[in-house]
């Protein structure tokens, strides 16, 4: 059972648990606390199909003896749950082998600023503003001309209170809300059919696009995609439309992690603090921004957070860090640590976006005489150490610096390595998905068709 105290007084649950760990023969200690609760409607052929609601409560504790780290965790916090708790975590501890990076953050690294970010949406919807959200999504999706079936559409929202204390003096909680719209259609009959989406996601309500824009957007990429041909295969500039163009950043972000550099099992292990972009380009992660989807104002080890640029003017600057990878590779922490209740911190971005250049998507594509813009990716290819990369594509033609028809059932292929070094950005960046980049060039890529 979950102790009605815990919801009510969440640090003083998880002080209590560390000063019992530590009676009981921990030498360090610390603990997180996380509710959630989410509620979520779906609707399809203009009619309800689904309601959802979830509420949870948890705790972890994380242990320390000597060099000796265990991490356990429970739904259940009343006090003869927390005592069993204790008693496992020492107990698993005390038998595992050592681990010389591990341990707590020394106080000295801690965060002294605590922001408000305004993550924290105080006015949950009702499950008929859902419904509605839902209703006119898919409305405005089956409007459009050409839509002939429907995969539905759904609005949810979702809150999350998180608490870590820890026996080096940390203690600071914070709440973050959220909430969605998506629309799913189809167009076409039969074998000609196809299918495609919109979706929008903020912190506040007042944030979140419209839901009739979002379904009518959803219903014009579908019919946009009818009578797909097969493109023949050619090395051509490829364009990112910017719904997929952050996953070109995630690439990057999986490359920087720094368990992944302490490993040596990344592509980019031997490139900090040289030139893997062209110099237009900064990538930036922003943890502090304002009512930002991975907003963060202290990482998961109690660590300060602030904006870096991951690449500033072409140049790879920074590792994404948390304590331990920091520590093999004896560098200091950049406050990157994400963590639940039941395994221990990993380093991972924020907010992390690309800045938009200075053309339009537009002149972008101006000047290609044949190429290919994306605007969904099937699958994913990519060897982490090489940089080799592989994805299925659909999208759209380019001739003569305009689109010319869809493109279906191909394949895109390049290194990541020289990706990076071709990529030129438009300037229509928003801040959508947490991850974020304006549509993205890529020259001499290989497309495989027919």
């Amino acid at each position: 059972m979950t102790d009605t105290t815990a919801t009510s007084d969440p640090l003083g649950l998880l002080g209590g648990l560390i000063e019992r760990v530590l009676k009981a023969g921990a030498d360090t200690a610390d603990a997180v606390f996380v509710e959630g609760t989410s509620l979520s409607v779906a609707h399809r052929l203009g009619k309800p199909e689904r309601l959802e609601r979830s509420e949870s409560a948890d705790v972890g504790l994380r242990v320390f003896v000597g060099r000796r780290q265990a991490i356990v965790s429970s739904s259940d916090t009343g006090a003869s749950a927390l005592d069993e708790l204790v008693e496992r975590a020492l107990a698993m501890a005390r038998s595992i082998p050592e681990d010389e990076y591990c341990g707590l953050a020394e106080p000295e690294l801690l965060a002294d600023d605590v922001p408000d970010l305004d993550l924290d949406d105080a006015d949950e919807p009702s499950q008929e503003t859902l419904a509605g959200w839902a209703a006119a999504a898919e409305d405005a999706a089956r409007a459009v001309s050409g839509v002939t079936n429907s995969e539905g559409a759904e609005a949810a929202w979702g809150r999350d209170a998180w608490a870590l204390a820890a026996s080096n003096g940390f203690s600071h909680a914070y709440g973050r809300s959220r909430c969605s719209v998506m629309a799913s259609v189809l167009a076409g009959e039969g074998t000609a059919m196809e299918r495609d989406y919109d979706y929008a996601t903020a912190v506040h309500a007042e944030d979140l696009r419209d839901p009739e824009e979002i379904g009518r957007a959803a219903g014009e990429r579908a019919v946009a995609r009818l009578n797909a041909r097969k493109a023949t295969s050619a090395q051509v500039p490829v364009i990112y439309d910017r719904r997929i163009s952050g996953s070109l950043l995630g690439h990057l972000a999986g490359a920087i992690g720094g368990a992944a550099v302490a490993r040596g099992t990344t592509f980019l292990k031997d490139k900090l603090g040289e030139k893997i972009f062209p110099q237009s380009v900064t990538i930036v992660d922003d943890p502090r921004r304002r009512r930002g989807l991975r907003s963060r104002p202290f990482d998961g080890e109690g660590i300060g957070t602030r904006p870096i640029d991951v690449i500033k003017d072409g140049v790879l600057g920074t590792w994404i860090l948390d304590l331990r990878s920091a520590r093999q590779l004896g560098l200091v922490s950049t406050g990157h640590a994400s963590r639940g209740v039941s395994s221990p911190p990993s380093p991972s971005t924020s907010n992390l976006y690309l800045e938009p250049g200075g053309v339009s998507p537009a002149a972008l594509m101006a000047d290609i005489k044949s190429g290919f813009l994306v605007t969904e990716l099937i699958g994913m290819s990519l060897n982490t150490f090489t940089g080799d990369y592989s994805r299925g594509a659909v999208g759209f033609w380019i001739e003569d610096g305009a689109i010319a028809y869809p493109v279906s059932e191909v394949t895109i292929a390049g290194n990541v390595i020289d990706m990076f070094a071709r990529i030129s950005a438009a300037d229509d960046l928003e801040f959508r998905y947490g991850v974020d980049a304006p549509t993205l060039r890529v020259d001499g890529m290989t497309v495989a068709g027919r």
